[in-house]
């Protein structure tokens, strides 16, 4: 495989540069395989919980599936917690962070504030403060981002629900991150 002639990017030349953003843009494309992987593998729990990252992950896609949410926001919904195991602090960001690119400004913002109004329902039993999603009452978005808490990620713990497998997904991701990047802000 080609590489490029420089050790530090201040010498990089516009061959460099041309055959970095050709492997770049093909890198890209496999973002979707990427992420069906990562999912597929999260078959642990943090203890104490009933399922598995993957079936909390699918049971609540499946939920926002079955209300006729847009593609975009079943994807985004299958994706909320990505950043659990390696952001468990800013997990909600994380995961914003990986969409934000391939999906509209209002679910980038539900992904993005998800995990502080979620704190809705543990926050009082843990010394919090329940109401800490109010700072965000002027958003638009704050309806949306209480009624994805309350449908698809607070209702999906049920080790009995039967949910869609991965599999079933993978059209709708591979759709979504075919996309033309969105850039907003």
């Amino acid at each position: 495989m080609k590489k490029v002639s420089f050790t530090e990017m201040k010498n990089g030349t516009k061959d460099d540069y041309q055959l970095l953003e050709r492997l770049e843009s093909q890198y890209e494309r496999k973002t979707a395989d990427r992420i069906l992987k990562y999912l597929a593998s999260q078959t642990t729990t943090l203890e104490g919980y009933q399922l598995t990252r993957l079936e909390h992950a699918l049971q609540a896609a499946t939920r926002a599936y079955k209300n006729g949410e847009s593609e975009e926001m079943v994807v985004a919904t299958l994706l909320h917690d990505l950043g659990d195991e390696l952001a468990p602090m800013n997990h909600s960001q994380y995961a914003a962070s990986v969409i934000k690119p391939y999906v509209s400004e209002k679910t980038y913002w539900i992904i993005l504030h998800h995990g502080l109004f979620q704190t809705y329902y543990s926050a009082e039993h843990l010394g919090g403060d329940k109401n800490a999603r109010e700072k965000y009452k002027d958003s638009e978005h704050y309806q949306a981002t209480i009624d994805f808490c309350e449908n698809y990620d607070q209702a999906s713990f049920d080790p009995s629900y039967k949910s869609m497998t991965l599999k079933e997904f993978e059209p709708m991701v591979r759709n979504i991150f075919a996309r033309k990047p969105f850039y907003h802000h």
